[in-house]
């Protein structure tokens, strides 16, 4: 039993042959009144206990995911003239920010096997199961999501946007724009060798509303009546310095 322990140790051993050390830049973001989007350095190092193999290049994976939420997809279509809503799907998870930055082409770094496994990939990431019988090709009210997200910078593939030195330094920059969702992003890293995954490594950036926007956001959860008659009077008195500043131009 001793030698059978120790025979499937060694078989064991050499997964852990290499390890991910992760570093940020930064691990939160404060999100304030003139804040227009952040970038994120995530560097690191593979820690080895033997020389780099030479079988197959190594290749780095990294990857930044926002709090999951769900999402109503509405399809329309022209009837009698006008454009309608047809069909409608509950996306039951999709991250409000996702990106993914590779050290090569995808095909290259990981197989659709150990994608399916780790859910790395943009469409992997987003769930949406119990679409309805009736409705055709549920599948493209999650590409619909992913098309839409991509438009507006919140989601992004970076194929070889990872610099990978010697096989042992890797570093890359995420760019987080200023529409972003407060929460904890799980930021991921993935060394993989032939599309298998060898070691990975995760940790959270911390995103948070700071100064007014933190007091407006919890005024608006604890205290909804007073902010809609505090947005009201903003409104008001906005419309009335317009107006006022107007009448004053054509008096002059």
């Amino acid at each position: 039993m001793r030698w059978l322990l120790v025979f499937l140790f060694l078989i064991a051993a050499p997964l852990r042959a290499e390890e991910v050390v992760l570093g940020l830049s930064q691990d939160q973001v404060s999100i304030s009144t003139n804040f227009d989007g952040s970038e994120i350095i995530i560097y690191g190092a593979i820690k080895r206990e033997r020389p780099i193999p030479t079988d197959a290049p190594l290749q780095v994976i990294v990857s930044v995911s926002g709090p999951l939420e769900q999402v109503t997809v509405r399809r329309k279509e022209r009837r009698f003239g006008i454009w309608m809503n047809v069909d409608s799907v509950e996306v039951d998870a999709a991250p409000s920010f996702y990106a993914v930055a590779t050290s090569a082409p995808w095909s290259e770094v990981i197989t659709d096997t150990e994608d399916l496994r780790r859910t790395i990939s943009i469409p992997r990431a987003i769930r949406s199961v119990g679409a309805p019988m009736n409705v055709n090709e549920p599948q493209a009210f999650s590409n619909a999501v992913i098309r839409i997200r991509k438009d507006n910078g919140l989601y992004a593939l970076m194929e070889g946007a990872v610099e990978l030195q010697q096989s042992t330094l890797f570093r890359t920059a995420i760019q987080m724009p200023a529409n972003l969702t407060e929460g904890a992003y799980l930021t991921r890293i993935f060394l993989t060798r032939s599309g298998e995954v060898v070691s990975s490594v995760e940790t959270s950036i911390d995103v948070r509303k700071v100064g007014i926007e933190r007091w407006l956001f919890n005024l608006s959860r604890q205290q909804p009546l007073i902010y809609g008659l505090l947005s009201l009077a903003i409104a008001i008195f906005a419309g009335w310095g317009a107006s006022a500043a107007f009448r004053l131009i054509r008096s002059g």
